[in-house]
């Protein structure tokens, strides 16, 4: 009888794991050895202005179907000193984001700038160096450095720099502007603004046009991330293009678009709450609303943990 009940507890334990860990962008399936070569593929290098590229990339597929998955969106900002990079996909890609880089450019890759914890976008800052100057913002530091990636003699490659609210970095065409909204994929994802390009990287903030994907683990709020997110499109109107985390290009238009729907849902997880659904329930029950055309729930971590943070948070 003791061995079942421990049986149980350790099921249960692993079940909640593996929870968390979709739930934070690090699905159970995420490949961990070299990039397939289905993933190589799919991360071409693409010019969005004369001096500024992004290296993309598959995002995960259906039911969790992680082996064509290379990470999150990289940009590749070209400046008089050498190359920026906003994220740097999984672990082991540095030699396929340098050559993708180097068929663009020779200079150096002199700066990382991480939009947020994970490791599908901080994943190969070890390759470029400690010499490299790496930025983040300040609550992002904090969540790396309990990472096993940033531990022990690893701790090198913590970022040297970090920002509160807002920090500009170069001058002229050269300059970058980082700001923090407020909580919402984690507590600490930076808005990476490349100001007089008009072109602006959301990280996961905005990482696809569908339900949110929130790290609670690492600070995140899905509550919150639909107020960040509507300050994000209420302060960026200068900016025309919209890098997000996992999918293709988006416009401004498309970020006040997808703040709206934030905002909805958490209105929709109240009234559901309101009518004494159970968050099984309103999880088996959600549609997509018709006036957001495009828009789908990721296959590979469904609907199921934004709608139980969205009713823990609401609930408070």
């Amino acid at each position: 009888m003791r061995r079942v009940l421990v049986l149980s507890v350790l099921v249960v334990i692993a079940a909640l794991s593996i929870g968390v860990a979709a739930q934070r962008g690090r699905g159970p399936n995420i490949p961990q050895g070299p990039p397939s070569q289905q993933a190589l593929e799919a991360a071409k290098i693409e010019k969005l202005k004369d001096n500024l590229y992004v290296i993309t990339g598959s995002a995960a597929g259906p039911g969790g179907d992680f082996s064509k998955f290379s990470g999150g969106n990289v940009a590749v900002f070209i400046t008089g000193p050498g190359v920026v990079l906003v994220d740097t996909k999984l672990p082991l890609w540095g030699p396929a984001i340098l050559e993708r880089v180097r068929s663009v450019t020779n200079k150096p890759i002199t700066t990382i700038i991480n939009t947020h914890t994970h490791g599908d976008h901080t994943g190969s800052n070890e390759f470029f160096g400690a010499s490299v100057e790496s930025i983040v913002q300040v609550n992002t530091k904090t969540n790396m450095a309990k990472m096993d990636a940033f531990k022990g003699e690893k701790a090198q490659f913590l970022p040297k720099k970090t920002f509160t609210d807002k920090l500009s970095v170069g001058t002229g065409p050269d300059r970058i502007d980082l700001y923090y909204f407020g909580r919402g994929h984690t507590n600490g994802d930076a808005w990476v603004v490349f100001p007089t390009l008009r072109v602006a990287h959301a990280g996961d903030m905005f990482a696809e046009k569908g339900p949110p994907i929130i790290d609670a683990t690492n600070g995140g709020s899905i509550v919150e991330h639909a107020t960040s997110v509507a300050k994000a499109a209420a302060t960026l109107t200068q900016v025309d293009t919209i890098i997000p985390g996992h999918s293709t290009m988006k416009t401004r238009q498309d970020l006040a678009e997808y703040a709206a729907y934030a905002k909805d849902f958490i209105a929709w997880a109240s009234s559901e709450i309101a009518a004494g659904k159970t968050p099984e329930q309103a999880a088996a029950e959600y549609k997509i609303p018709d006036k957001y055309k495009g828009y789908a729930v990721n296959g590979a971590f469904g609907i199921e943990g934004d709608v139980r943070q969205a009713y823990m948070e609401l609930k408070k």
